[in-house]
């Protein structure tokens, strides 16, 4: 890891450096990490010294400027180690990137290098304990008041809620306008009206931060103020078809990392005088994997390209998130079969992918909720001309 960051410029040298980081960081730790159930903030920090948070950030505001493809091979990289990390990450790098959208000039000479050091940690809150999918039903209120907008309402299922500084918060301004009225506006933890919730007590992922936080007659000013009604809900849906996309790239980081585990274990293991992979039955077993990872890493490329050209991605997304999600579970399964009672050791890692493979299911939409945004577009799409 002896590259200079100014070193670090085009994507090819952006995913070595995230190779290395996983091998050297995420796998020697991992483990370690779920053991302790909580937040691992300084490899975080060792990620933003390597450089790791700058992926999108424009160069101009002191970033690599690398597009959406590269997003998904770095998502890919990180999560054969541990996806639960990778998303803490991408999660806190997607803010910079969405401050610097707002070309505000105190974001771009505070906020957005204090995430790019890991000085200061972020999230996006949009789920709440009765509205995930259901976004158009959020509860949070923002009211108009004199300098800004109050809040008041409790946020859960969140991403790095346990260590972020900087929230980026949607709410509603009108409950009788629906989508229309959502507003986003960026909630700082220090300041009065918010009170962190702990930390969700989840079966594995602790690397996650997963947990919520209260709003209570929180004062936003107008320069926090990141998208009026409407314009908030817009850009969640944005974000959101992005997050489904790259949701599927790290299943198939996880799946990738349990079939080379498991052919490499095949190999190397005997019964009844032969190598596991030269029975049919075990090698088919594990071609079946394969097949399906590539099948995977397809229609995320496919969506990941119209979301880089900006164009509608909609259902290409719910399609790459729907099949990545429905089949990593199965597929990690299956590679830890093939390995025997061996697959259950935890210095394999395949039991923090089963966990994160199922942690990935409910991420930005569970598979029913894809089946509806695939469903919406059937005659769009698919009807005959």
């Amino acid at each position: 890891m002896g590259k200079t960051m100014s070193e670090m410029v085009d994507a090819a040298q952006f995913l070595a450096r995230a190779r290395s980081f996983r091998r050297e960081i995420i796998e020697p730790n991992a483990n370690r990490w779920e053991t302790e159930r909580k937040q691992p903030v300084a490899a975080l920090r060792q990620a933003a010294d390597a450089g790791l948070m700058r992926l999108e950030t424009p160069r101009a505001h002191g970033g690599f400027g690398h597009g959406f493809l590269t997003k998904l091979d770095f998502c890919e990289e990180m999560s054969r180690g541990d996806m639960a990390f990778a998303f803490s990450l991408i999660n806190t790098q997607n803010v910079a990137a969405r401050l610097c959208e707002t070309e505000k000039a105190h974001y771009l000479k505070t906020h957005v290098p204090a995430i790019l050091s890991a000085e200061k940690l972020a999230a996006t809150a949009l789920s709440e304990p009765g509205a995930g999918s259901d976004f158009a039903g959020i509860q949070t209120r923002a009211v108009r008041v004199a300098g800004g907008w109050e809040l008041t309402g409790t946020k859960g299922w969140i991403t790095n809620a346990t260590i972020a500084d900087y929230f980026v918060t949607y709410a509603q301004t009108d409950p009788e306008a629906g989508w229309r009225g959502i507003a986003s506006f960026l909630v700082e933890a220090d300041r009065d009206g918010f009170k962190r919730l702990p930390a969700y007590e989840l079966a594995g992922g602790h690397a996650i931060g997963a947990g919520g936080f209260e709003l209570e007659s929180y004062f936003v000013p107008d320069e926090n103020v990141l998208g009026g009604p409407g314009d908030g809900f817009k850009s969640a849906m944005k974000g959101v078809n992005g997050a489904r996309v790259y949701v599927a790239a790290m299943c198939a980081g996880l799946v990738a990392d349990a079939l080379s585990k498991a052919v490499a274990y095949g190999g190397e293991r005997k019964a009844f005088n032969l190598p596991l992979l030269d029975h049919q039955g075990h090698k088919w077993s594990l071609a079946d994997v394969a097949t399906d990872l590539e099948a995977m890493r397809a229609l995320t490329r496919a969506a990941g390209q119209l979301i880089e050209e900006g164009q509608d991605a909609i259902i290409r997304a719910a399609q790459a998130k729907k099949f990545a999600t429905d089949r990593a579970v199965r597929l990690v399964e299956r590679c830890m079969h093939a390995m025997g009672a061996n697959g259950l050791r935890a210095e394999h890692g395949l039991h923090r992918h089963l966990i994160a493979a199922k942690i990935a299911a409910y991420t930005d939409g569970s598979v029913e909720m894809m089946n509806e945004r695939i469903g919406a577009g059937l005659t769009s799409h698919y009807e005959r001309e």
